[in-house]
C-alpha cells in the first residue's frame, strides 16, 4: 500500500476541477460508472474516456476515445485500466495536457516506471487509491456505515 499523508490527498483533491476518467463504463453498476458519476454530483467536470463508448454522452459531457481528443485541460487523469496498460495512458496523457497536475490509479492499479516518468514531469502520482472513498474519508461523508473517519462532526 502506498502511505499519501491525507494533507496531499485533500490539497490533490480541492485543487482539481476537471477530471478525465479513462476506462470508464455506461454500466451504472460497474465501479468505474459509480465514481465517475460521484465525482461529477460533487462538481468536478468529468470528461469520459473510453474508445468503445466514444461519441456517447455520459454525465453531460461526450465520451472520447482517447485522452488526445480533449482540447481542453485537464486537472487528474484517474484510470480503470489494468496496470500493463498503464503506461500508454500517462504518456498520452502527459502529452496532451501540458498543465496536468495528477495521475491517478484505481485500487488494484499500480506502474512504478509510469509513476516514476509522471513525477519527473512534476505530476503528483497516486496509486492503488480510489478518489470516491478518498473523498468521503476526508472531508467528512463516510459514517453510519461502520467507517472510521478520524472526522468529528455533528452532520448525521
Amino acid at each position: 500500500m502506498f502511505d499519501y499523508s491525507d494533507d496531499h490527498l485533500k490539497r490533490i483533491l480541492k485543487r482539481t476541477k476537471v477530471i478525465a476518467v479513462v476506462g470508464v463504463s455506461m454500466n451504472p453498476v460497474r465501479p468505474s460508472y459509480y465514481v465517475a458519476r460521484y465525482l461529477a454530483l460533487k462538481g468536478y467536470r468529468v470528461i469520459p474516456v473510453n474508445p468503445g463508448h466514444a461519441g456517447q454522452r455520459l454525465f453531460g459531457e461526450t465520451v472520447r476515445a482517447g485522452l488526445s481528443e480533449i482540447s481542453e485541460p485537464v486537472d487528474m487523469v484517474d484510470i480503470f485500466r489494468r496496470s500493463e496498460a498503464v503506461p500508454p495512458i500517462v504518456e498520452e496523457a502527459l502529452e496532451a495536457f501540458p498543465g496536468l497536475k495528477t495521475i491517478w490509479m484505481q485500487i488494484g492499479i499500480e506502474h512504478a516506471e509510469a509513476a516514476a516518468r509522471a513525477e519527473a514531469r512534476g505530476v503528483d502520482v497516486i496509486q492503488n487509491r480510489c478518489p470516491k472513498i478518498e473523498y468521503q474519508r476526508l472531508f467528512g461523508e463516510l459514517r453510519m456505515g461502520g467507517f472510521a473517519t478520524g472526522i468529528i462532526s455533528s452532520k448525521l
